[in-house]
């Protein structure tokens, strides 16, 4: 690993590891790993018990989620065909539905991110999410789950893992709201014009970027949900409200104290012509997508789901500055690294 002498805007920027063993042998390192263990433990134990099925996600493919906000995809040579590393394995969610009612995968991506993303506090080129989706599901029980998911982890790890936390100088207590659940809310429309009224220039027709987020994020000691992004912010998968044109069934999980989104999910659109729509109003060509769409001519279940940043969740649990001291092997954006 090289060292980065970049800070991140409000915050120092601890000192990127020069060797894998000078991280990996740090007792904070190890701690933070032991409870990112503990936290997939708890998940895999959870929606287990909820009736979900764990499977396994694919690395690479024809296609994968073109919405990852400016970074690039990686592709690579598959036998004389141009495939990508997944960046997210959102399609083929839908597409797992069609053999089980409930999934999840603890899955690994790849995203070039833009070079400024290195000192976000928040950016991996390389990352996992805990994936989720619910076939005939609307957004408020995807966004039920998730409270209830986040909730459950913290949860755990604050009853069985003190002595870990005491060692990263992580308030327990932070937690007292967090594990309680009702989780608060806010439209996307609400949460610009707070960042505006408090000088953030946010585009109103945009994703909120991820300085307005931190903002949003330091106001308030519990997470919330951010709903009701605009069409044309998000990827052709997020379904539009029928009884609301122009907004879109879909939500953010912000976490608290400042750490930003944990968690993007929605009602995902799966009708074959308003997936064709929906892809050329955002840019993209509907012959790429061969495989999918003929899943969806044949009928892809309605769905709702989430990906949760596992990284980030850590980071978030542990009270770690900066999202690449939970990752065993950080790939920060730009930085050559082991």
């Amino acid at each position: 690993m090289t060292s980065t002498s970049a800070e991140p805007r409000g915050r120092v920027a601890p000192t990127f590891p020069v060797s894998p063993d000078q991280h990996l042998m740090a007792e904070p390192t190890r701690a933070t790993l032991r409870v990112q263990s503990r936290m997939l433990a708890a998940t895999r134990a959870f929606l287990t018990s909820q009736g979900f099925q764990e499977l396994l996600p694919p690395v690479i493919g024809p296609v994968t989620d073109p919405g990852i906000r400016g970074s690039k995809q990686v592709d690579i040579d598959f036998y004389g065909h141009k495939y990508k590393l997944m960046t997210s394995a959102i399609l083929y969610k839908q597409a797992s539905l069609m053999a089980f009612e409930k999934i999840f995968y603890i899955a690994p991506n790849v995203r070039l991110e833009p070079l400024e993303t290195a000192v976000t506090h928040r950016h991996l080129a390389e990352f996992h999410q805990i994936d989720v989706e619910i076939r005939d599901a609307g957004r408020e029980d995807a966004m039920a789950l998730a409270e209830r998911l986040v909730a459950h982890v913290v949860d755990e790890v604050v009853r069985e893992m003190p002595g870990d936390l005491e060692l990263l100088g992580r308030d327990r207590d932070a937690f007292r709201e967090v594990v309680r659940g009702a989780f608060a809310r806010t439209t996307h429309q609400e949460a610009t014009a707070d960042l505006v009224a408090l000088g953030h220039p946010q585009d109103p027709g945009a994703e909120i970027d991820w300085e307005g987020e931190e903002i949003l994020s330091a106001k308030t000691s519990r997470p919330f949900f951010v709903v009701d992004y605009p069409k044309g912010s998000r990827g052709f998968y997020d379904q539009e409200d029928a009884e609301r044109p122009g907004i879109l069934r879909n939500f953010d999980l912000i976490a608290p104290e400042g750490y930003g989104e944990l968690a993007s999910g929605s009602e995902r659109e799966h009708d074959y012509a308003a997936l064709v729509t929906r892809m050329r109003e955002t840019g993209e060509n509907p012959a790429k997508y061969g495989w999918y769409l003929d899943l969806a001519r044949r009928g892809i279940p309605a769905s709702s789901g989430f990906g949760i940043g596992l990284e980030r969740f850590t980071r978030y649990v542990t009270g770690r500055t900066a999202v690449w001291e939970a990752s065993a092997y950080p790939k920060l954006p730009g930085v050559v690294s082991a």
